[in-house]
Order: structure tokens, then sequence, then C-alpha cells
């Protein structure tokens, strides 16, 4: 192990844990609120209409992939971990690029959520709301996207 410098102090590697942290718990939390308030919308959806269930999962999947996002960055900066050779510059790269890409998918999930819940409900209704209810899904999906690829650049920044 080397010895710590004021380039290379030995607390810099916490940032970067915190980062891989941060990505992974605030996207999976966003993951987790639109996929469970999307889902109580089908729920109560597929009362009225059960033949519609399979169209109205889409708001899940998508929610789903929101946790994704938080993921490949969480292993990107964890692969980048170690004791030796960690400035404190990295570790606030990895903490900006896991702090940008959690919480946009943290307000991505909360977007899906509230659309999946509100378009799944309003296309048993009137069906022809099913193309507007996707076109909002995709534009809430892309937030979580933008913080990805904040992340990213930011990662490659080292």
């Amino acid at each position: 192990m080397s010895t710590p410098t004021a380039e290379n102090p030995i607390y810099a590697p916490f940032f970067g844990v915190i980062g891989a942290a941060s990505a992974i718990i605030f996207s999976a939390l966003g993951a987790a609120y639109g996929t469970a308030k999307s889902g109580t919308g089908i729920a109560a959806m597929s009362v009225m209409r059960p033949e519609l269930i399979m169209k109205s999962i889409i708001p899940v999947i998508m929610a789903g992939i929101i946790a994704i996002y938080g993921l490949v960055v969480a292993v990107l900066i964890a692969g980048q971990l170690s004791a030796e050779n960690y400035s404190l510059f990295k570790g606030f790269i990895h903490l900006g690029a896991g702090l940008a890409v959690g919480f946009s998918g943290l307000a991505a999930g909360f977007a899906i959520g509230i659309v999946g819940d509100a378009g799944v409900r309003g296309t048993a209704q009137q069906p022809r709301l099913f193309v507007g209810m996707i076109l909002i899904l995709i534009f809430a999906e892309v937030l979580g996207l933008y913080g990805l690829i904040v992340a990213i650049f930011l990662y490659s920044r080292q």
C-alpha cells in the first residue's frame, strides 16, 4: 500500500464508494416507486379490462430500466476503487457521477410511476390515450438517460 499524500489522501476512496452507493440506491428507489405506482394502476385497471394487462406492463418495464442505469454506473465506479493511487479528484468525480445518475433516476422513476398509474387507468376507459401515455413515458425515461450520459461523461474525465 502506498503512503497517503496530499493528492491521494487515505479517505479519498470514501467519496467513490458514496458515489457508487448513491448511483444504485437512488436509481433503485426511483425504479421501485415507478414499479409500485404503475402496478397499483395496472391492478385497478385489470378489474375493468383484464385483456389490457399485458399492454399495460410497459410502465413497469420502463421503470426497471432506470435501475439498470444506476447499476451500470455503480459497477464502473466500483471497478476503479482501490486504496492505491486513488486521488481526491477521482473520488469527487465518482461522487458526482453517482449523484447525477442516482438523482436523475429517482426523478425519472417518480415521473414514470405517476404517468404510468394515470395512463393505464385512462387507457382502460379511452384506448386512444395509449399512444399519448407511451410518449410521455418516453420523455420521463429520457430524464434517467440524461443522468446516465452525464455520469459516463464525468467518469471518463479522470
